[in-house]
């Protein structure tokens, strides 16, 4: 009877918690967003997983020397996994409708707004004792803003480890609801002639442009802020890679192979840090809360932007493109070409706004780096 009453003792039965019984059902229904409705499966699922094996009582999968311990101790707490899907994301990455059209830089610029908007907004909740963030934990819920899970990810990991779980999954829900949130965003803010607008067609960008871009871009932005080097670097060797033709073998590679592997290992890494002390309270709602008005306030300054630029210019931008912004890629630019096509069945938006929705990535990484130059020294 003691060999099994030991036996029970030992089961995660008789150790579980309520609140790792409640992380338990947190995973599942992130596993049940994933599988069912879709919401950024590819890390949803891993993330969903890896939390639900951190949060079995007796399973020290998550300590000490467990593998998912390991996996965030080599891959997220260095910055090494971020960086990889940052090069991938590179790889798959046409800069030629942003070489085409220059300008939709400045939507994309715009759009990052709403990053630096709710790095005040958690300080000001802050001051006034609703939540508690310090300067770095504010920062870091800002880049939720931008749409881009492995910039906040890296983000999160240098600046507020503790609130990582948090952080990347509000970061990936709100990319997931891209075409929930931003359509009636860009509604309220243009006319129904504004999205009528037809823009025209963009120029053929010339192989030599899109391999000298990735360098300049890289010199230019190293050199005045070295801290966006590290994600701004991997993201333009990739698309380096892409389009020099020469190294195809490295390109596919990159492209497929190594961003999903990575993809695996980052998924199951944010997962493990999904315990109940850190996610089940006040300042995860907090995180959430802030992170939908990021988002919020991107997609409107990015179209605002637009609206801006054309009382200064003879040829039009049609305003729903400035929503394509923010980072997510190419989810954000089909989401624009979408309503935009409900206003007019000929107006085909989506390459036009790959312009700024590029721009977007760059800006993100850019505003990764002012982050941790500014909370992190």
């Amino acid at each position: 009877m003691d060999s099994i009453y030991q036996l029970w003792l030992s089961s995660g039965l008789a150790q579980i918690g309520l609140g790792q019984g409640s992380m338990i059902l947190v995973c599942l229904f992130l596993l049940y967003l994933a599988i069912a409705k879709k919401f950024e499966p590819l890390l949803l699922v891993t993330i969903g997983f890896g939390g639900i094996l951190s949060n079995i009582p007796g399973v020290e999968i998550a300590t000490g020397d467990g593998l998912l311990f390991l996996v965030y101790k080599i891959g997220i707490e260095t910055g090494v996994f971020p960086l990889i899907i940052f090069m991938g994301v590179g790889a798959m990455t046409d800069f030629g409708p942003l070489l085409a059209n220059p300008r939709t830089l400045f939507l994309g610029a715009a759009a990052q707004f709403g990053i630096f908007a709710t790095l005040l907004g958690a300080i000001a909740l802050s001051s006034i004792g609703i939540l508690d963030f310090d300067i770095k934990q504010a920062a870091a819920i800002g880049i939720i803003g931008g749409a881009d899970g492995p910039t906040a990810i890296f983000v999160a990991g240098k600046l507020a480890p503790e609130l990582l779980g948090a952080i990347a999954i509000a970061a990936y829900s709100y990319m997931a609801l891209v075409p929930i949130i931003q359509p009636p965003i860009m509604r309220a803010l243009t006319t129904e002639q504004e999205r009528k607008i037809e823009m025209v067609q963009l120029r053929e960008v010339s192989r030599l442009e899109k391999i000298v871009f990735p360098l300049l871009l890289l010199l230019l932005v190293a050199l005045l802020l070295p801290s966006a080097a590290p994600l701004l670097g991997m993201f333009c060797f990739g698309n380096l890679m892409r389009e020099c033709g020469v190294v195809d073998r490295l390109t596919d590679t990159t492209q497929n192979a190594l961003i999903n592997i990575v993809t695996i290992f980052l998924g199951l890494g944010v997962g493990s840090k999904l315990s109940s002390e850190a996610f089940l309270n006040i300042e995860t709602l907090g995180i959430l809360f802030l992170g939908m008005g990021a988002f919020a306030i991107g997609t409107a300054s990015g179209v605002l932007m637009a609206k801006l630029m054309n009382i200064a210019s003879s040829t039009p931008i049609n305003p729903l493109i400035g929503a394509a912004g923010v980072s997510a890629v190419p989810m954000a630019s089909r989401v624009a070409n979408k309503v935009g096509l409900e206003s007019n069945p000929q107006n085909f938006l989506l390459m036009h706004a790959m312009g700024p929705n590029v721009a977007g990535v760059i800006g993100s990484a850019v505003a990764a780096g002012v982050l941790i130059q500014f909370a992190g020294g």
